[in-house]
């Protein structure tokens, strides 16, 4: 057996492992195996990161094919282990780290977290995904890649009945159970407005084929949706709670930072006063315009600087989209900020287009917005800022509450977030580093944690002529990253309720309830993300400032914000041994 192990090991390693060849080039060869294994880990992910060789093939999600995923993983983390990491490259000692955290990332989430046994949510977003990342960019001729979609299309019922086989009702939160309930018909959304529409390209005997498997699986999704709804939600029964022991760990391997839990409340417990007081001093500016008379207190209490900053968001809060609006908005922001960025010669612009586009159904429900970039090995095409339309079942209360919350100076942030200078840009600059390994497992604290950092530095730097308004909202949206961080671990292991949640969020936060429900709801799917914004803009904030005090005179934002944006996108502490030459951190430390 151990023989045959080794011959694995070699295999992958593609040989090269003999006394002519460099640890570098073993490194590398084993990176670009793993590259190249991703179809085989998930066809459907595969296809979103632009490698389209298993474009026609839907993943097998039954115990046989974990089965193999897990030997497959096993496998690669023994050739990397056989590799003397002391013998590589500062950057490929990067990737090295990187790859290993990732391996056993994925081990450890197959054998210990088990969210295929538990969260229907995961088959939910792979059967969205897998005809969404087909259709949604023009990566290829579209007749080759509906005829990928009838393919897909007729693998649906198999892949479902593989889903419902592997899901145990009883460990399924209710949550999860609810949210596959409204996400699932989201494939049928994508069918009827992504996939129908283009069918004239196709010959007759091609159009007939799609025909057929699109009434396939649109049964095989009802009737999923019927299980769904009569066997799974009815017996859902688990914790949506993770727990300490499952929560530290995931933690650990999202992060890749030395900060622990514990380490992380107490840092965002003290930045949350820093930043209340902060938009207190703020608001005072803004009530004084509308109060000239009034006469602050030396020493106010709590109670006392909070209706001040109420008093003043409300000035904000008078400034609303229309409810249709949103989409319109963020396109002008998007471009008002890309002219700042421009114009103050803060980062390189990159000549990459970005489309903004209503939130398909199938991925609505988690957050209000997000960036979906082209895939690492797609990097010409274009990148969507997808908006999540508001729900037709909100009453008008529900509705103000949400346009209160995401206001245009709100939109505003949102938008320089997700696009310019945050993940779009960054995404866009980040993917030139020439490792395609370090673009396919970009660190989240990392991108997070930059998107945060580009919404603080815009201000800094003077955008919409320092308007007090932008910089109180702005300070609020870096007061949720904080609460955010505070809520995800005290809801997973401390039992957090969701009075308790909703009380920090609204009160302390000064969120409106839409906000608030909808950040209850993500805390409840999700675990270890929330934190990603706050320890990643802190890993930023942290990194800029040794890099001014280690450059002096010479320092300037193009030239750091550049710097920083071109190593790809791995975990911050990695950006900081290269820019600061010290050693590599390890993973153990």
């Amino acid at each position: 057996m151990k023989r045959v192990f080794l011959v694995i090991i070699s295999v992958l390693l593609g040989t090269v492992t003999t006394a002519t060849a460099t640890t570098d080039e073993a490194f590398q060869n084993l990176a670009g195996r793993y590259i190249g294994d991703l179809s085989n880990f998930s066809p459907v992910n595969a296809t979103l990161i632009g490698d389209h060789s298993a474009d026609d093939k839907l993943d097998d999600v039954d115990a046989a094919a974990r089965a193999q995923k897990k030997t497959l993983l096993t496998e690669y983390i023994a050739a990397l282990n056989a590799l003397n990491i002391d013998e590589m490259s500062r950057a490929n000692q990067i990737d090295a780290e990187i790859l290993r955290n990732q391996l056993e990332s994925d081990l450890w989430a197959m054998d210990e977290l088990q969210e295929w046994a538990w969260n229907p949510l995961y088959y939910v977003d792979l059967s969205g995904s897998a005809i969404y990342g087909l259709v949604a960019r023009d990566f290829a001729p579209i007749d080759q890649r509906l005829a990928n979609v009838a393919t897909r299309l007729e693998q649906m019922p198999r892949f479902l009945e593989q889903a419902r086989a592997s899901l145990a009702p009883e460990r399924v939160p209710k949550i999860h159970a609810e949210t596959a309930v409204r996400q699932n018909p989201g494939l049928a959304s994508i069918i009827d407005t992504m996939v129908i529409p283009k069918m004239g390209v196709l010959s007759d005997a091609g159009r007939k084929r799609l025909n057929v498997a699109i009434e396939l699986a649109k049964r095989a999704v009802a009737d999923h949706q019927t299980w769904l709804e009569e066997e799974l939600l009815p017996r859902s029964a688990g914790d949506f709670r993770i727990g300490a022991e499952l929560y530290d760990i995931k933690l650990a391997f999202s992060l890749s930072s030395p900060l622990s839990r514990r380490e992380i409340t107490a840092r965002a417990e003290q930045e949350y006063e820093t930043v209340r007081n902060a938009m207190y001093e703020v608001a005072k500016t803004i009530y004084e315009k509308l109060h000239p008379y009034t006469a602050f207190p030396d020493d106010p209490d709590e109670s006392y600087k909070q209706t001040i900053i109420r008093a003043a968001l409300e000035q904000a809060y008078e400034q609303l989209p229309p409810r249709d609006g949103i989409v319109a908005v963020a396109k002008q922001q998007l471009q008002q900020a890309t002219d700042f960025v421009i114009e103050h010669n803060i980062v390189t612009m990159p000549d990459v287009p970005v489309e903004i586009i209503i939130m398909p159904e199938f991925r609505r429900g988690i957050s209000v917005a997000y960036l979906d970039p082209p895939g690492a090995l797609d990097r010409d095409q274009t990148a969507f800022y997808a908006v999540a339309p508001l729900p037709t079942d909100w009453t008008d209360d529900q509705v103000r509450s949400f346009l209160r919350e995401y206001n245009l100076y709100s939109i505003q942030d949102l938008t320089m977030h997700e696009g310019v200078p945050g993940h779009h840009l960054q995404l866009a600059l980040s993917n030139r580093y020439p490792s395609v390994l370090r673009a396919v497992l970009g660190s989240g604290p990392f991108i997070e944690g930059w998107a945060v950092y580009a919404e603080q530095m815009m201000i800094a730097e003077g955008y919409l002529d320092h308007d007090p308004l932008m910089k109180l909202i702005n300070l609020k949206w870096t007061l949720r990253g904080i609460t955010n961080a505070i809520i995800d671990s005290a809801i997973h292991v401390d039992g957090m309720t969701r009075d308790a949640a909703m009380t920090l969020m609204i009160e302390g936060g000064f969120q409106e309830e839409r906000e608030a429900a909808g950040k209850w709801v993500r805390a409840q799917l999700s675990s270890a993300q929330l934190s990603t914004y706050f320890v990643g803009f802190q890993e930023h904030i942290e990194l800029r400032k040794a890099v001014q005090e280690a450059w002096g005179d010479e320092f300037t934002l193009r030239r750091y914000h550049d710097q920083v944006l071109s190593y790809g996108s791995p975990p911050v502490k990695y950006v900081r041994a290269l820019m600061l030459n010290e050693p590599i951190p390890r993973q153990d430390n």
